[in-house]
């Protein structure tokens, strides 16, 4: 659906542990993808929701930075880890629904109030009783 250039990805692999037996010692299965985040030209609602969603795999330098070493292979890998930035990006062009605040009606607040207080003389019931 997004389209990332080239440009604005760097990959680099890791030794990765998990399922693959003796190749995992010797391959380097895992990747370590880095997107810069301002290279995509993202609008500033999408920029500010994907810092959120995000959160500690983004870098102060603005980059995006995803580690995947759930398959054997490596290209299995690269492609899930483009998948789950292009999931990323798809969540952050989703704008949230703007919040109309509304009030309790004064009927509510006195309904509210009410069961405070109900509640309230139930628990001062639950004291030791008093000998007078």
């Amino acid at each position: 659906m997004f389209d990332i250039p080239e440009s604005a990805i760097s990959e680099s692999f890791l030794a990765a542990s998990g399922p693959g037996g003796q190749n995992v010692n010797k391959v380097e299965t895992a990747v370590q993808m880095r997107v810069n985040i301002y290279a995509l030209r993202l609008p500033p609602y999408a920029f500010r929701k994907l810092r959120t969603l995000a959160g500690r795999k983004m870098t102060s330098g603005g980059e995006l930075v995803i580690t995947v070493r759930e398959h054997r292979t490596r290209e299995a890998n690269r492609v899930e880890a483009r998948k789950r930035v292009e999931d990323l990006l798809v969540e952050a062009h989703q704008r949230d629904a703007y919040r109309i605040k509304t009030k309790p009606s004064r009927a509510a607040k006195a309904r509210r109030v009410e069961s405070k207080k109900k509640k309230s003389g139930v628990k001062k019931m639950r004291g030791k009783p008093s000998l007078d």
